[in-house]
């Protein structure tokens, strides 16, 4: 599963499930354009380059 699964899984979830994400994978995907969000090379890129920043 990668970050565009892990992120939409969460996002969708009911609402009384407990199922977390890293704080580091929200923030990343928060900040693309709401646009983005639905592309997964974007988010995928997004989260790589918080995980990595040198990238």
């Amino acid at each position: 599963m990668d970050a565009y699964d892990r992120f939409w899984q969460w996002a969708e979830k009911p609402l009384d499930s407990f199922l977390t994400i890293p704080a580091e994978l929200h923030h990343a995907v928060m900040m693309l354009p709401p646009e983005d969000r639905r592309d997964r090379a974007k988010v995928n890129a997004a989260v790589a380059r918080a995980a990595d920043p040198e990238r």
